[in-house]
């Protein structure tokens, strides 16, 4: 009967310590997967359309630089990007294709009514960075239907209503330089949009897409947009015409990732970044 006894108290125990031992092993399972998840951080990308291509090779290069980060981009016109961001959207880095829109966001131009209307201070400190200079073209179909030549000659053919022009609307920074070209040539938008000689797109890529597909005789884009659609350009816009097209970029105060952030930003500033952008007709500045 003892024998018995000590049997069952002995299996007992046994079971105990499999259980305790089983228990000690999940827990220190979960806390190895807690760990790598605290390693790991999903940043959200906010960038102008026309970096579409160059960001998506670029992201594909970044796995091997930091393989816990995981990149996410909200592509649009660098206006709906501001708009999504002053309406709370959540955004770590900032990419726009003109400084107007990074300087709404700005707290250092605070008292610059101009600049930053709104009075904004989205921007994490010492971060916001020129990164990238593009060029302002003009774009034209396979075969160039309309022969158009040059900005002068398109100038002409807008004033005699013999041209179909695509560009971009005006809270979007390739329809904002677009306008300072026409202002440049003396032309009215108004007008040139009462004669049913302009179309519009809502971003660069609706343009470059109505040049492609031929719905128009020729659009104003930027040259890396051109350059990836394999379009013709047949002129490109002076620092006179429409001034310099500077992307800005910065982190953002509310990122939850900063210091990733900031790492991803850094990247972006490197030779191997830099060649992808260059790959497509941007110059790097930073």
């Amino acid at each position: 009967m003892k024998k018995n006894c000590f049997a069952r108290f002995a299996a007992a125990a046994l079971s105990l310590a499999m259980l305790a031992g089983c228990g000690a092993s999940q827990s220190s399972d979960s806390a190895a997967e807690d760990t790598g998840s605290a390693d790991s951080a999903e940043l959200t990308v906010f960038a102008a359309a026309s970096m579409t291509e160059t960001l998506n090779q670029i992201a594909e290069d970044y796995k091997a630089v930091d393989p816990n980060v995981t990149l996410t981009f909200n592509f649009a016109s660098s206006g709906d990007l501001l708009t999504q961001i002053k309406e709370g959207a959540d955004c770590d880095v900032f990419i726009s294709a003109a400084p107007k829109q990074m300087n709404a966001l700005d707290g250092s131009l605070k008292g610059d009514t101009d600049k930053n209307p709104d009075g904004l201070d989205e921007l994490l400190d010492g971060t916001r960075i020129d990164l990238l200079e593009n060029k302002v073209t003009l774009a034209v179909p396979e075969g160039n239907p309309k022969g158009v030549q040059s900005f002068d000659d398109l100038a002409g053919k807008l004033a005699s209503g013999d041209v179909l022009l695509a560009i971009g609307n005006s809270d979007v920074p390739v329809g904002q330089y677009t306008q300072k070209i026409f202002a440049h040539y003396g032309l009215d938008e108004a007008a040139l949009a009462s004669s049913g000689v302009l179309t519009y797109g809502s971003n660069v890529k609706e343009v470059t897409t109505q040049v492609s597909e031929g719905a128009v005789d020729c659009g104003i884009i930027y040259a890396t947009d051109a350059f990836s659609a394999g379009l013709d350009t047949v002129d490109e816009a002076t620092a006179d015409m429409c001034g310099q097209v500077i992307y800005p970029a910065a982190v953002l105060k509310n990122s939850m990732h900063a210091d990733e952030a900031k790492a991803f930003l850094d990247y972006l500033t490197t030779d191997e970044a830099g060649k992808v952008f260059e790959s497509v007709g941007f110059t790097t500045l930073a």
